[in-house]
């Protein structure tokens, strides 16, 4: 069977229909991330479920390498799957866990909603490109926006949850930027899927240090998370939005990803409860004004 991506999502519409929605599935995926991390907290520790997050995924990935006959990568593509690797699949994971540990899902939404900007400073980085000055200013403006903001939730004193939500931003920018480098000539979907697999071993070391020093009380919505962001955030939403960005471009895709923050906050009214200050919403659409601007000014 062939390794082309067509063969995870065959499309029977046009490219442009059939990728967006693909794509929005995807970041709607993406978006209900933090509640389900949340869920999953509430029975297992954050490394437990950072460590065992990846081992599912890990599992789900090898069996459809292995049903699509896929051939191992390049060796000159391996160091940029480690980065996406270590970006995505490890730092992202954990560093997201322990932040929700202390950080509402609203807060850390907002931070993180910064990721589409982050992802496109570093490519520009990257490639060696060099973007508009209009570019830099709205990157800049919104990188001071969501400082601003996580000071001021923090009466002036960044705390470690605000770090943790930094590191991670930063990791999973740069894998975000690798696999869009990588997804020029590998099938896109593969990308994540040799993260994930290229992850495990690591993964599952940590998953067996953790069950044996976390204290572990599963129940149903436990497990619910945990099943979730395994096959849905950390492969299943991926399949959906690489394929989805191949079929529309990665301007596109992008206008797409920019409601994903927006959204989180929905689900973190709605399915957790929590209260929002008027500075969430309020940061979040100048945020999202910043990235528009940025999304803009790359593609000029």
């Amino acid at each position: 069977m062939s390794s082309n991506s067509s063969a995870i999502a065959p499309t029977s519409v046009s490219p442009l229909v059939g990728g967006t929605a693909l794509a929005g599935l995807g970041v709607l995926s993406f978006s209900l991330s933090f509640p389900a991390t949340v869920a999953a907290l509430g029975g297992f520790g954050p490394w437990t479920t950072s460590g065992l997050r990846g081992v599912l995924a890990a599992a789900l990935a090898a069996t459809a390498l292995l049903a699509f006959r896929v051939p191992l990568p390049q060796r000159r593509d391996w160091p940029g799957l480690a980065v996406v690797s270590l970006g995505c699949v490890l730092g992202f994971p954990l560093l997201t866990a322990l932040a929700l540990q202390t950080s509402s899902t609203a807060h850390s939404a907002v931070v993180i909603g910064a990721l589409p900007m982050a992802t496109a400073t570093i490519a520009a980085l990257r490639t060696g490109r060099h973007p508009s000055p209009v570019f830099w200013a709205a990157a800049g403006a919104g990188g001071a926006i969501v400082v601003a903001f996580a000071l001021t939730q923090s009466h002036g004193r960044p705390t470690l949850a605000d770090l943790y939500l930094l590191i991670a931003l930063l990791g999973c920018a740069a894998g975000y930027a690798e696999g869009g480098r990588l997804s020029a000539h590998l099938p896109s979907w593969t990308v994540i899927a040799w993260a994930v697999v290229l992850g495990a071993p690591l993964n599952l070391l940590i998953s067996g240090v953790a069950l044996a020093h976390e204290p572990v009380h599963v129940t149903f919505t436990a497990l619910l998370g945990l099943i979730y962001i395994a096959a849905i955030s950390q492969f299943g939403g991926f399949v959906l939005w690489y394929r989805g960005m191949s079929l529309i471009g990665v301007a596109k895709a992008s206008q797409l990803q920019l409601a994903q923050p927006l959204l989180t906050l929905v689900w973190a009214v709605l399915l957790l409860g929590e209260h929002l200050t008027p500075a969430v919403p309020l940061t979040a659409l100048a945020v999202l004004a910043c990235i528009v601007v940025t999304q803009r000014a790359r593609a000029a």
